[in-house]
């Protein structure tokens, strides 16, 4: 335990970063010594404790009352958080799309915070809007999008792929829209794939369309979107009247990986004159790959693309963005103040772009990783995390306890046991978060439910993936074990302990 002493505050204006500066210096000293401590001495990627008892710990705290010292309140907060956290870099730790971050952008993050720079407006943002700028050129580039020297910007930064993908489909909304405006709402339709992330149907729903207005296309072998299904709904929706208002395309499905038919799927939306959506959350690190970037082919022709830096990129949280072809469609989500970005103004104002307001700079932590380690550093990192999901695939193929349920596409592996009910799944994943031996993900493939795990550890050895197998075959037979007894209250059903 932390001995935590409560001593009488330092009065409070003391506290700004520009009345002492050798106080910030010393806060962060000390903050980057206890996470030091926590990422060289962590053993498992959490703790053990519950969620009652966690919650009860942090629901003790009077807010009423302060400690005193910022020392004081980090002892506290080991207790109440970092002695509880869950860290994404343990290699145990195979669960979602959380990513290990470099040093470099958590310097950079820190550089953000403490000068507390807000992007919205040119008279807050000055060189911070350029750099976003500059960085989401570089973007257009690389997806091979024609430049246009009379661009103010081709996209904005957001908080993740919900925020991307609703704002891209705002934009396709007014623009099938036209001169309609609301009156043409129950003729939109919107196509989409099974595998769709779900941000896209929750976009949907924000936007006014009713359930009948999204098109579920079929998908093909693979599990991705199947173009000449695509193109047989578009027309039938024509020929009844409706109007086409956008086509989501994913490249990078969050369970298997899949990138649906980008090229076949670019022509049936030029044909139609949709809006083509790209989901590249996940998949979009491609775009920096040495040897998959190929996979991207046809992503040139999308209107919009949603990239999470956040993901394969290994970046802090928040970092995403909207790419747009057309820097025209950024209009669309206009809204001028007299007070921050007036309609005359000729300043280069980013909330003239984005859904947000207040914004913090979280383009600078991708610029600065960049400017440090080159844009090949990050593509290398992703298809090193995409080999060690091959590997782990083959090690679960050959593991007689498992079966493997995909081949990787991209970093996620999905299995499930060999020869035991499918119940098995929800449970032993439920008692390895229970000890914090293990956090893995579990998802539904075909119908039936399987474990999954994410891979975006470039590190990540096969021994392991071995010892994580292992942990999962030691909770399978503690199952088998209390099943095995007569006693009424099995352990299958009980916490791990």
């Amino acid at each position: 335990m932390h001995k935590i002493r409560h001593e009488r505050p330092a009065p409070f204006v003391d506290s700004f970063v520009r009345a002492d500066p050798t106080a910030l210096n010393t806060i962060i000293h000390h903050s980057q010594h206890t996470l030091t401590q926590y990422l060289a001495e962590g053993d498992a990627p959490r703790s053990g404790r519950n969620a009652h008892e966690t919650a009860a710990a942090v629901t003790r705290v009077d807010l009423e009352h302060p400690i005193g010292t910022f020392d004081a309140a980090l002892a506290e907060l080991c207790e109440l958080w970092l002695d509880h956290a869950v860290w994404y870099h343990h290699p145990r730790y195979i669960a979602h799309l959380n990513c290990p971050i470099t040093a470099t952008a958590v310097g950079a993050d820190l550089l953000a915070t403490t000068v507390n720079t807000a992007v919205e407006s040119w008279d807050q943002a000055s060189s911070a809007a350029a750099i976003e700028g500059h960085l989401l050129e570089f973007f257009a580039r690389k997806l091979r999008w024609p430049e246009d020297p009379h661009s103010r910007t081709r996209g904005v930064f957001t908080s993740g792929g919900t925020q991307s993908n609703l704002q891209a489909l705002y934009i396709a909304r007014e623009k099938a829209l036209g001169a309609q405006g609301v009156q043409g709402l129950s003729q939109l339709r919107l196509y989409t794939s099974s595998h769709a992330h779900y941000s896209v149907l929750r976009a949907a729903h924000l936007l006014g369309l009713a359930d009948t207005a999204v098109i579920t296309i079929e998908s093909d072998a693979e599990h991705r979107l199947d173009a000449a299904d695509l193109a047989r709904r578009i027309a039938a929706d024509v020929a009844d009247g409706y109007t086409p208002m956008a086509v989501v395309a994913t490249a990078g499905a969050t369970d298997r990986g899949t990138i649906d038919p980008l090229e076949s799927i670019a022509k049936v939306c030029r044909h139609a004159g949709v809006h083509l959506h790209v989901d590249a959350a996940y998949g979009g690190i491609l775009l920096l790959s040495p040897t998959q970037r190929h996979r991207l082919r046809g992503m040139d022709a999308a209107d919009s693309v949603t990239v999470d830096f956040h993901k394969g990129y290994f970046q802090p949280v928040a970092c995403s963005a909207i790419l747009l072809r057309d820097p025209a469609d950024c209009a669309l989500v206009s809204w001028h103040a007299d007070y921050l970005n007036p309609e005359d103004a000729t300043d280069h104002n980013l909330a003239d772009f984005s859904l947000q307001t207040t914004r913090r700079f979280d383009a600078l932590k991708l610029w600065m990783t960049l400017r440090t380690h080159g844009a090949d550093a990050l593509g290398e990192a992703f298809d090193a995390c995409c080999a060690a999901a091959r590997d782990a695939a083959r090690r679960v193929d050959a593991h007689p306890r498992f079966a493997l349920r995909a081949t990787p596409e991209l970093s996620t592996v999905l299995f499930t046991p060999a020869d035991a009910p499918a119940s098995l799944v929800h449970i032993v994943r439920q008692r390895l978060l229970e000890r914090g031996d293990v956090i893995v993900a579990t998802t539904t493939f075909e119908g039936a439910p399987c474990w999954k795990f994410t891979i975006l550890d470039p590190q990540l050895r096969g021994t392991d993936i071995d010892a994580i197998l292992g942990l999962i075959e030691r909770e399978m037979d503690a199952v088998d074990q209390a099943n095995a007894q007569p006693s009424p209250s099995a352990l299958a059903i009980q916490p791990a302990r």
